[in-house]
């Protein structure tokens, strides 16, 4: 109304003609940008194991299904509270018919199952004064392992079961464990000899057991433990069953409230990431006699852990105090 009275009372018809050409122009822009949007496919391809908190290498693959007409200027982005996507993608132009694969690294935030992701497509192609966005919503099922990067404390409870099994475990391997005063029943082809005339008293050497036996790991569900000790005591439990089994070559075993399974660390990892609490006492669980046991609890009642030596507790204590409390053999 304003531009026709300044158009009628001036008697200036070329207010019209901008006018229409400034309304045409953005009308055009965004039925362009809405053009472009359409007919676009999204696929994210995981790989098979996905851990937490962890960067994993994935590809992004948009494909272009319109016939013709190419999409120009899109940005790909993640939202929402589960969001994969550190960094947006950017895509200058894709032709009809055609696909753009592209490497990216992806981010879960949690463990357990993700069976949706919010992703959003944008351009502001031609012109730039208007941006159109499209949501796009991937419902795949993808399991997330906890995550198994060291959190505080964890390395130095890694260290003291490692020095724990290593004592535990003497033998005739090849890496030396000791330089200890001779016994008479000894052989003496293990006597050092460098070490007795530096002493003035034999000494043989000791070397670590090739064989440095199994590592059962117990995690005790009941008891209504907090979420948040909870969830600290999966991700360490993910953590020692991961460096140990694939850094440190033990044999473990995940034992807890229903389930138990050993060498076997994807498994194990499968039911850490969809492990919940237990309302209620701790149920009576087979234990391997022969393997050095970790137990994390947040119970103060341990009259179902199996009393025998070779054992370490891990409570709340242990976990969210002093690492170098971490440790409370018995």
């Amino acid at each position: 109304m304003l531009v026709g009275t300044a158009a009628l009372v001036s008697a200036n018809n070329l207010l019209f003609l901008i006018v229409a050409s400034m309304l045409a122009t953005l009308l055009v822009s965004g039925l362009i940008s809405k053009l472009v949007l359409a007919g676009l496919e999204l696929e994210l391809i995981l790989p098979d194991h996905v851990s937490a908190r962890r960067p994993s290498a994935a590809r992004m693959r948009l494909r272009n299904s319109k016939w013709l007409i190419p999409s120009f200027s899109i940005h790909l982005a993640s939202e929402g509270a589960n969001s994969v996507l550190p960094e947006p993608l950017y895509f200058p132009v894709l032709p009809g018919r055609r696909t753009a694969d592209e490497a990216v690294q992806v981010v879960f935030p949690r463990r357990g199952t993700h069976r949706e992701n919010l992703f959003v497509l944008s351009t502001r192609f031609p012109f730039g004064f208007l941006e159109k966005t499209a949501r796009v919503k991937l419902r795949k099922d993808t399991l997330v392992y906890p995550c198994l990067d060291p959190q505080p404390g964890f390395e130095a409870l890694l260290h003291g079961v490692l020095g724990e099994t290593a004592q535990e475990h003497r033998g005739q391997g090849a890496d030396l464990y000791r330089i200890r005063p001779y016994v008479s029943s000894e052989n003496a082809r293990h006597v050092d000899w460098k070490s007795s005339a530096h002493t003035g008293s034999l000494q043989v050497r000791e070397y670590a057991s090739e064989d440095l036996g199994a590592i059962e790991i117990f995690l005790d569900r009941a008891g209504s433990p907090t979420p948040e000790w909870f969830e600290r005591a999966v991700e360490c439990c993910a953590f020692l069953l991961w460096e140990l089994s694939e850094q440190h070559r033990r044999v473990v075993s995940l034992v807890s409230q229903g389930f138990a399974a050993q060498d076997d660390r994807y498994a194990m990892l499968k039911f850490l990431a969809l492990a919940e609490p237990l309302a209620g006492r701790a149920t009576t669980t087979d234990h391997d006699d022969a393997a050095f046991q970790i137990h994390f609890s947040n119970s103060s009642d341990r009259s179902d852990f199996p009393n025998r030596g070779g054992r370490m507790v891990v409570d709340h204590a242990a976990l969210f105090a002093d690492p170098a409390t971490a440790q409370r053999g018995s």
